[in-house]
């Protein structure tokens, strides 16, 4: 199977017109908006909590509970109402995209630069070293990633249930290291392509180094469509961040997360009075999810010459 490379150093003018291409996508437009959104959502959180005097993990169980412990709905006071603590739901929310994006954008980011180096190795070299490294990416993508994960992050725990490293750092690394693999595959397949074409060629000709060759003629060539991939693999690390915090090993309440306030919402059988409790995350969840992918597919209709329309 092909794989398209986008020629960033034929012309220093492919950028602007590259972003040209982009905007007039529709898809890159949708995207773009979703998740600048999400972006502000994220940074505004502290102001929106100062103007409404809520904390992510201050309680008013006096203001927030009627007299039967129930949780309040929507009001001027708490937009998306109550949890089962008293805590603002709303002000949560955006305090968790912060939590996601600071899982994410780290995790993935780390997952591209681990995958993309193996990935030009495995390539370039070829022969042995490629089997060698195409069997250990075969074989780590063969792990579950829920029961490995459960069983990494069960070792992050001291005598008394107090984690040794934070748990953030944790969720990332554990992210990122079921995540390199699909990068590998992705520049392994790119780098083999370009390996036995004319630029590479040229570069063996004149006697450039292989260093030089790999990250100065296929690097920056193959990197567009990596960023794209990033930004594809972007929310599945998001739902995997929210689905360790779901399972209660990932980011630990009060701290506010989106897929531990989903589990909250769950076990307390609460959303059922107040199921803004529920939808709030879940819909912030979609939202970042869903804004991603639409970016992402809007790029690679972008890259991809029988796919972009005229």
């Amino acid at each position: 199977m092909s794989v398209d490379v986008f020629d960033v150093t034929a012309d220093r003018r492919l950028v602007p017109q590259f972003a040209v291409l982009a905007w007039r996508e529709r898809s890159v437009r949708v995207g773009v908006v979703i998740v600048g959104s999400v972006l502000v959502a994220a940074l505004l959180a502290p102001l929106v909590a100062y103007f409404l005097g809520h904390g992510p993990m201050d309680q008013f169980p006096d203001l927030a509970l009627d007299e039967m412990g129930i949780p309040i709905g929507p009001s001027l006071s708490f937009p998306l109402g109550a949890d089962g603590n008293g805590r603002d739901v709303f002000v949560r929310t955006l305090y968790g995209a912060q939590i996601s994006l600071l899982v994410g954008v780290p995790a993935t980011t780390a997952a591209m630069i681990i995958g993309t180096l193996i990935g030009m190795i495995s390539g370039f070299l070829a022969g042995r070293v490629d089997r060698m490294i195409s069997q250990a990416i075969d074989v780590a993508m063969s792990f579950p990633f829920v029961v490995t994960a459960l069983s990494l992050l069960s070792l992050n725990r001291g005598d008394q249930g107090i984690p040794l490293i934070s748990p953030v750092l944790v969720v990332i690394l554990v992210i990122a290291l079921f995540s390199w693999t699909y990068f590998a595959r992705l520049t392994r397949a790119m780098v083999l392509e370009m390996r036995s074409g004319p630029m590479v060629e040229a570069s063996f000709v004149i006697g450039a180094s292989k260093a030089r060759i790999i990250f100065v003629d296929i690097l920056p060539n193959i990197l567009p469509t990596l960023l794209v991939y990033w930004a594809v693999q972007l929310p599945a690390n998001i739902v995997a961040e929210a689905t360790l915090s779901f399972l209660g090993v990932g980011i630990q309440a009060p701290v506010p997360s989106w897929g531990n306030m989903i589990a909250e919402a769950q076990r307390t059988s609460l959303y059922q009075d107040q199921p803004w409790f529920l939808a709030g995350p879940g819909l912030a969840l979609f939202l970042t999810v869903v804004g991603f992918n639409t970016l992402s597919s809007g790029l690679r209709s972008v890259l991809d010459p029988h796919q972009r329309r005229s």
